[in-house]
């Protein structure tokens, strides 16, 4: 287990001696819990770009997954006091389970969990995997809001990237979750992509547009340690843009999208304005298209974790579950898990500021000024004075230079 500093600290070795996620919750003494993630680990193959836990599972153990997190949900659910405002379910492809399961694990959520009755509820698909019979399903146990890993919408980069899905399949996904009842669509896009151009990329948003998703999540590709992407990019197989077209990339998604009527409001994520779409408004659509289960992370609410690799976190306390499916299915109980770290009042707001300022309002000044301390509000006027943070009269916030660099800035704050 990790642990914050190489002091001696009782309470971070009380929850270093924690070995599942149920012992863990029991020495947290049961806070309230505002969301709750589950890690779907199938995946139909794996992605050479994708650093998530993830396995092509040639063993059949989907349901003997299912079984035992409903295990770990009963066994977490006495330890739980809501109510719980969001879940995501993410993976890994979690469409790839069976609608039967499916129905097993959406039952087993509603009947352990204190939901809130308007819960934003998020599913994530691969196109290839969502059918009429999986979204009734979704539709039945409560989901109203699905996520699809469209990527990219141009044969020859979905190549580049391994994605082995249609862009055809990504309408028609769109088309089954419409049908069903879920109007709430968010697509993933990747840009800088190698030898993707501007142009290219303005094509990749027009076509995502024309489909009239409410969200969009539109992320650089990355380069992770230890993936086989990086492997090929360091072998000279693969050349990565220049940063100066990443840069202009990222520009452009925010020109680009806001002009269609969609409002910016996380480094990489946007939400479409009703009033730009007033004719594809459905009856019960939220009014704010935001992904709030993504703002609580942002804000460093309370959130738990099912599954094997999924992390949690509750006042402070982060931790993850053990990445490997065998250690899991051969528990019971709460999820085998590592990494408990007890963070430290500064360290906490180093983290919090890192993730608020993500945000593109920015951080509360009622809620920032009594935190800081000499050192960091130094650090704040010298990003200030470069011109990479503003003070508005009620927010510290990136500027829109701030923005192209944001990973690098908000690291200067922690």
């Amino acid at each position: 287990m990790n642990q914050s500093s190489d002091s001696p600290n009782p309470l971070q070795d009380s929850l270093s001696q924690a070995c599942d996620s149920a012992a863990l919750l029991k020495k947290l003494g049961c806070p309230a819990i505002r969301a709750v993630y589950v890690h779907i680990p199938f995946c139909f193959h794996k992605c050479h770009y994708c650093d998530f836990y993830s396995i092509v599972d040639s063993k059949n153990r989907q349901t003997a997954f299912t079984g035992r997190l409903i295990d770990e949900i009963r066994a977490i659910s006495p330890l739980v006091h809501g109510p719980i405002e969001t879940i995501f379910i993410g993976g890994g492809t979690p469409t790839l389970l069976e609608p039967n399961l499916w129905q097993q694990l959406l039952h087993a959520l509603h009947h352990a969990l204190p939901l809130a009755d308007d819960i934003e509820f998020t599913v994530e698909a691969n196109p290839e995997t969502v059918t009429s019979e999986l979204m009734d399903v979704l539709v039945a146990g409560g989901v109203n809001r699905l996520s699809i890993g469209a990527q990219s919408f141009d044969p020859r980069k979905l190549k580049t990237l391994e994605r082995w899905h249609d862009p055809v399949n990504v309408g028609e996904a769109m088309r089954l979750a419409r049908a069903a009842g879920i109007d709430n669509i968010n697509l993933d896009l990747i840009h800088s992509v190698p030898d993707q151009t501007l142009e290219q990329w303005r094509e990749e948003l027009d076509a995502a547009l024309g489909h009239q998703p409410t969200h969009l999540s539109c992320y650089a590709l990355t380069y992770e340690p230890n993936t086989p992407l990086t492997v090929k990019l360091q072998a000279g197989q693969v050349d990565r843009v220049s940063e100066e077209t990443e840069t202009a990339m990222f520009e452009l998604t925010i020109d680009h999208l806001t002009a269609a009527g969609f409002e910016h409001y996380e480094v990489s994520n946007f939400f479409r304005r009703h009033e730009a779409h007033p004719e594809v408004r459905h009856e019960g659509t939220k009014a704010d298209l935001r992904c709030a289960h993504n703002l609580l992370y942002w804000l460093g609410a309370n959130w738990l974790a099912f599954a094997p690799s999924a992390p949690g976190h509750i006042d402070g306390v982060r931790w993850k579950n053990v990445p490997h499916l065998g250690n899991y299915l051969n528990t019971s109980g709460g999820a085998p898990i590592l990494d408990v770290e007890r963070l430290d009042d500064d360290a906490r707001l180093g983290e919090q500021l890192m993730m608020r300022l993500r945000l593109i309002e920015g951080v509360e000044l009622t809620w920032l000024s009594p935190r800081l301390n000499a050192e960091r509000e130094a650090r704040i006027a010298e990003l200030t004075e470069r011109g990479l943070l503003e003070r508005t009269p009620t927010h510290l916030r990136l500027t829109r230079r701030g923005l192209m660099l944001a990973d690098s800035v908000v690291m200067e704050l922690l």
